[in-house]
């Protein structure tokens, strides 16, 4: 709210600069307004206290006068004018220099305005014609751009076309290996079988006779050498079986990526031919934003030819797989043979060892128990010694009790009394080295207890191992298919 006579600018271009002084110095606003402007009479009611002309006078008069806020209140009612309204008990807060200055500065506010106003105008229209082009442009670029894009699909079309025929003539020629391959992965059945019979048998040693030796190492090699071989023709069974199944694979990407193409050539056909007026074009909203792509074009492109070539090896290695099932059916007869004859000499050696190892048991076991028995001797003497020391210490510890008992001034320290002393901590410390020994021989008698007891366990450890290798595993290997069935003749 602002009072009837106060300046009132403009403030919604550029808000009014704050006023520096609220009140220049009264001699220089008075000289500066007889200067600048003309002088007016003013012809005021003399019903109205004007207190600025008022204020003036006295300053002119009293230039040490100070601010007109603090000797108002000094004034008394009795030398005021009376008041008419309430207007008339406010006080002006610009000069007429400050309203002339305010004026001013509207002007220049509203001069600056325009100008820009003008100027944004200018450059808003340069704007709009600059962006007019440069969209027409981006649009021819973007069709340019579609119209490309449709050329390379149309040539990856055709290669994926000529390559897809190559490759459905080349899905019957493997029947023949393929059944001579099943019969000898069958005849492979019967060793593997054999081999793991053997270990399944030899898991029920016992203790330490459950050792990764010679034998089990060769048994795991023919598991493994039969698991090989047999990796190995299914991998050439799978081949041959297979092929025809890579094939129709390779084949289905190839459709599958032909369709793909068929299907972009018709999209990207369809928005290269799209323009400003044709129909079903519309706004959506954030689509740019949506990054729904899964390769670029260096990718796309590889991913097509990965597929032709992935065929055309497909091809070329059908030719040469017949050649390599015949030769590995004859390099895993030779390898599985050499390798049965291998762990037959080793379950020979092993029960030799074993058998030459339970004899040396036998021995010791009888070493040990003529050891427990003299052990069993030394213990007892040496529970009889701590019995005998046992009265000294009795007698040595009753006298020193009975000689407590002596009146007054025969307490002496005397000779004897030192040398009971001394005797009851020898015999206490001979007792006491007597049970250390005890203790000693002890713990050796339960040490050749528990070797006894091992010696034992292990000879009977032994007999179970010779009975596993000798009686059951090398009674199952007695048989193994010849060469021709593992070829697959029979």
């Amino acid at each position: 709210m602002e009072f009837t006579g106060s300046t009132s600018t403009a403030t919604y271009a550029h808000p009014r600069p704050p006023p520096t002084n609220l009140l220049p110095a009264i001699g220089t606003m008075a000289s500066s307004y007889r200067d600048r402007f003309p002088h007016y009479n003013l012809t005021h009611s003399l019903s109205l206290p004007w207190r600025p002309s008022t204020y003036y006078r006295v300053a002119s008069s009293s230039p040490t006068l100070g601010p007109y806020c603090v000797r108002s209140q000094r004034v008394s009612e009795s030398s005021m004018l009376p008041f008419v309204s309430n207007r008339t008990t406010l006080v002006t807060r610009y000069t007429p220099d400050d309203w002339y200055r305010s004026n001013l500065t509207n002007y220049l506010e509203s001069n600056t305005s325009r100008h820009n106003s003008e100027r944004l105008r200018v450059d808003t229209s340069r704007l709009i014609q600059d962006k007019y082009q440069q969209t027409r442009k981006t649009q021819a670029d973007s069709t340019q751009n579609l119209g490309e894009r449709v050329n390379d699909i149309g040539f990856w079309k055709s290669e994926i076309t000529h390559e897809l025929d190559a490759m459905i003539g080349e899905t019957n020629e493997q029947t023949d290996v393929k059944k001579k391959l099943e019969r000898a992965l069958m005849e492979t059945e019967a060793p593997l079988q054999v081999a793991r019979e053997c270990l399944f048998h030899r898991e029920k040693r016992m203790g330490i006779d459950l050792v990764h030796d010679e034998v089990e190492v060769d048994l795991l090699t023919e598991v493994d050498i039969i698991l090989s071989c047999q990796e190995r023709m299914k991998l050439h069974l799978d081949k041959a079986i297979a092929q025809l199944a890579a094939n129709r694979a390779s084949q289905h990407e190839l459709e599958k990526d032909l369709a793909d193409k068929q299907r972009a050539h018709q999209i990207d056909d369809k928005c290269h031919h799209l323009r400003n007026t044709s129909d079903g074009v519309s706004y959506f909203c954030g689509v740019e934003r949506v990054d729904a792509t899964v390769s670029v074009p260096e990718s796309w492109a590889k991913f097509t030819d990965d597929n032709i070539l992935r065929s055309q090896k497909e091809r070329a290695a059908s030719a040469k797989l017949r050649d390599d099932i015949q030769n590995l059916l004859v390099v895993t007869a030779n390898e599985m043979w050499n390798q049965f004859n291998k762990v037959n000499l080793a379950f020979t050696n092993r029960i030799a060892e074993t058998a030459d190892a339970k004899n040396k048991i036998q021995i010791h076991l009888g070493k040990t128990l003529q050891e427990i028995f003299q052990t069993e001797m030394t213990i007892e003497s040496i529970k009889k010694a701590i019995k005998e020391k046992s009265a000294f210490l009795k007698v040595a510890q009753t006298r020193l009790d009975e000689r407590t008992r002596r009146p007054n001034i025969e307490l002496c320290r005397d000779t004897a009394q030192l040398r009971l002393v001394n005797e009851v901590y020898e015999v206490d410390h001979t007792i006491q080295t007597l049970q250390q020994r005890l203790r000693d021989a002890e713990n050796t008698l339960q040490s050749l207890v528990h070797t006894k007891a091992t010696l034992e366990h292990d000879l009977a450890v032994k007999a179970n191992t010779l009975y596993i290798d000798q009686e059951k595993c090398m009674g199952v290997r007695k048989s193994f298919p010849n060469t021709l069935r593992l070829v697959g003749f029979c």
